[in-house]
């Protein structure tokens, strides 16, 4: 029985699952979603694929040449978002209190249900609703805490069912790699390799002070997460989540050029706040009021997003359908709701791998120096580079 009990799912290698479900003749081949450029990106790959060693972020160009045989497919990220919501829905109606980590991982409360029902029976019961329900394969990991209840989904991936009893934590973790462990990524991994830890055994028996001297605070999480203590809550999911900006102008305008580069501005600034926060969005508001008062709103749900392109492109094209009366603009704004958390991998197949990388470097840029550091030409007036050249 346990004191608190805490349910992650996962659905195996979603976007594989979605297009295997569109086409049943892709069942059981080496299959490969992302940006089909040179240049592009993988974006989610088939566990056939991956035994080739292709893995997602990796580059279009190398995934084909260890997998020549491997059908690969652009991806339909509106496909994707539809599925979401449908498992999100089925997960609504049965679950008491959950949290939707991402486009295809959920965090499920259960604490209590023992005394009533038995979680784990509740948890299979719930699995096979939502494959009758979206014909998606999924697999969950229960135990006491979020942390090894996700390392438990992921190692009984595909279509798990791990459960990890009250007081087992350390045992189950003991034998795996510290590659593992959310949180540590690349860079942590060859540290911790060049120290000679690469099980998470070895991580466990490390005194903390000597990994805060190491890695700072950072170093007394991973001494908890090593040794199986988690106390992070499961965050109640809301699709009214939002964020939003709104400029009243200083003089009411008709000066399109200059509000749509406003409006431009305006959606770099919430891109940037989206991914600094690991958030994405699937729904686009903008809004007018003119002069006389009278305020206008139209609203566009999309595919889970946070990169540049995508978002610029919705918002531009919502303005255009939006202004259809030649009246002088007072405000206008811009909001992103129905937000998610999730990493930009999810867009990966937009762009291309010099895409990512300049808006990983231009984010960088902001994260050193501020979100005024960098701008679009197109926000500078034309007037203001005159003066700058008389100086």
């Amino acid at each position: 029985m346990y004191d608190r009990a805490i349910l992650h799912m996962d659905l195996d290698s979603f976007f594989v699952s979605v297009e295997r479900l569109r086409n049943s003749s892709l069942i059981g081949k080496p299959l490969i979603i992302g940006g089909d450029s040179v240049r592009g990106v993988v974006s989610s790959c088939s566990y056939e694929a991956r035994r080739f060693g292709v893995q997602s972020a990796m580059s279009m160009k190398m995934a084909k040449r260890l997998c020549p045989d491997a059908i690969v497919l652009r991806g339909d990220m509106e496909e994707y978002s539809k599925y979401s919501h449908l498992v999100t829905e089925v997960i609504t109606d049965e679950s008491p209190t959950f949290e939707k980590a991402s486009i295809d991982e959920f965090y499920i409360d259960l604490t209590g249900m023992d005394r009533h029902f038995g979680c784990y029976r509740w948890s299979l019961q719930l699995t096979d609703k939502i494959v009758k329900e979206t014909g998606l394969p999924i697999s969950f990991g229960l135990s006491v805490n979020k942390l090894v209840s996700k390392i438990g989904a992921g190692e009984g991936k595909p279509q798990g069912r791990v459960q990890v009893e009250r007081g087992d934590e350390r045992e189950f973790l003991a034998p795996l790699s510290t590659s593992k462990m959310p949180g540590i990524g690349t860079e942590t991994y060859k540290r911790l390799s060049f120290m000679g830890v690469r099980t998470i055994r070895v991580l466990s028996e490390i005194p903390v002070k000597l990994l805060e001297r190491e890695f700072g605070k950072t170093g007394i999480i991973l001494s908890r997460h090593a040794n199986g203590i988690d106390d992070t809550p499961v965050q109640p999911y809301s699709e009214q989540k939002s964020i939003s900006t709104e400029t009243t102008l200083p003089q009411d305008t008709l000066d399109l050029k200059r509000l749509k580069s406003l409006l431009s501005s305006m959606t770099d600034k919430l891109a940037y706040e989206l991914r600094s926060s690991g958030w994405l969005t699937s729904c686009i508001t903008v809004k007018i009021r003119y002069a006389d008062f009278n305020t206008f709103t139209k609203q566009r749900h999309i595919a889970y997003t946070s990169g540049d392109r995508a978002l610029q492109a919705t918002v531009q094209d919502l303005f255009d359908k939006l202004y259809d009366r030649r009246q002088l603009i007072r405000l206008i704004g811009v909001r992103f709701s129905g937000l998610v958390k999730g990493d930009y991998q999810i867009s990966l197949f937009e762009d291309s791998e010099s895409d990512l990388k300049l808006m990983q470097e231009l984010d960088h840029i902001r994260d050193k120096w501020g979100m005024g550091a960098i701008m679009r030409a197109s926000y500078m007036s034309p007037k203001s580079n005159i003066d700058k050249g008389n100086k």
